[in-house]
């Protein structure tokens, strides 16, 4: 008798705190997040950084609908493999709600069409390439940062402005940098008809031979550059090219260089004049950035990077679509996001219910040193709004959902 009521006891404790395992975890709201940490840390640290700070504003907040946040974080290895086995084992074992991340853009299209054939809600943070939302759209797949199109066309006016005929063309061969590239020819051809790309270095993702890439490029007599390349792929150019004297009197615009991911690692070797998109966090004199800014230096004693920003505006994004929505259903969620307003720190955004991409802008400006180090100076804020093609062109790229 004592042994079955001692049984009985313990069994009744077992169930008890099984009962509370359950109802904590039904108290919490579990987002899945997928990126490339051990092959893209310069970014992703300070991403992940963003993330925390979002989940810890929510959650001293109440949480969203009343449970608190929790990040569930899984490495892709920048291999698209890995991508779809990692966020089957976020949905299956870990039960995530919502699924969000990836950073290069063939990992991004691959967990883009898992969320298609899985019927899941993705929002895709980082991935650049344009086909997310037009030529790969899908009714479950949103996207946060600016496209490749987008800041594309955020340079095209300075190059424009430059009147120069004879353009190299430097990137990365791989999605984002072949995309880059294409739109990067179209819209200047369509600016300035008589322009003539004289040279074109594609080269492998992290293994750029840069004294070969430069020597082929000077070859051509370029009168100016259209750079794509990041991280040190990008550092070992700007060396290579300064140690040549290529970049003396050629004009030269660049994408993401200002991030200061990419920037800061270039230090004194900076190229001063190139034009670029960034993130001149230093520089940035509004309200939203200031409480952000403060907010993350007060928590990390460090300044942000564009990874940061992208991170944050991420959960916040999706807290503010599970609210709107009143559930993490997928379903629910398509809904609350077609034109979802969000508060970010470059301001408010949009997702546009036609193509499923934020308004989300970026920053352009001009390389400068100051102390040794890269800074951008001549700096103003594109709205995302203004460098998205037009409705009719959108319907001709993008499947019907």
């Amino acid at each position: 008798m004592k042994g079955s009521r001692v049984c009985s006891l313990l069994m009744a404790a077992i169930m008890g705190a099984s009962l509370s395992m359950a109802a904590a975890a039904q108290q919490t709201l579990k987002i899945g997040e997928i990126n490339s940490y051990k092959t893209q840390p310069a970014f992703l640290g300070p991403y992940k950084n963003g993330m925390d700070l979002a989940v810890e504003e929510i959650n001293k907040a109440g949480g969203i609908n009343g449970k608190q946040v929790e990040l569930v974080i899984r490495d892709d290895n920048s291999n698209t493999g890995d991508a779809v086995r990692a966020v089957e084992d976020l949905l299956a074992r870990d039960k995530v709600d919502v699924l969000t991340g990836t950073f290069l853009s063939h990992i991004g299209l691959a967990v883009t069409d898992y969320a298609k054939h899985k019927k899941v809600f993705f929002l895709a943070s980082e991935p650049l390439t344009d086909k997310i939302v037009w030529e790969n759209g899908n009714p479950y797949t949103f996207r946060l940062r600016a496209s490749t199109y987008m800041q594309v066309a955020m340079l095209v006016p300075e190059a424009v402005k430059m009147n120069k005929k004879r353009w190299a063309l430097v990137y990365p061969n791989y999605e984002y940098g072949q995309s880059a590239v294409a739109t990067f020819k179209k819209l200047l051809k369509e600016a300035q008809p008589d322009v003539e790309f004289v040279a074109e270095q594609a080269t492998p993702l992290g293994k750029v031979d840069a004294a070969n890439v430069i020597q082929a490029l000077a070859d051509a007599k370029p009168d100016a550059m259209f750079n794509v390349l990041f991280a040190a792929d990008l550092a070992k150019l700007v060396r290579a090219g300064t140690q040549r004297n290529f970049f003396k009197d050629l004009s030269v615009v660049s994408l993401l260089t200002g991030e200061p991911e990419y920037l800061d690692p270039l230090g004194n070797e900076t190229p001063e004049g190139w034009v670029v998109t960034g993130y001149p966090w230093y520089a940035i004199d509004t309200p939203e950035h200031k409480k952000f800014l403060d907010a993350y230096q007060a928590k990390f004693n460090d300044y942000p990077r564009l990874g940061t920003i992208v991170g944050y505006s991420a959960i916040k994004s999706l807290a503010a679509g599970i609210k709107k929505a009143g559930s993490t259903e997928t379903d629910a969620m398509i809904k609350a996001f077609k034109g979802l307003e969000v508060e970010t720190p470059f301001g408010q955004i949009m997702y546009r219910p036609i193509d499923h991409q934020s308004t989300m802008g970026a920053y352009v400006g001009k390389l400068a040193k100051k102390d040794g180090k890269g800074i951008m100076v001549d700096i103003r804020y594109v709205d995302g709004v203004d460098v998205q093609p037009s409705d009719e062109e959108v319907k001709k790229m993008r499947p019907a959902d």
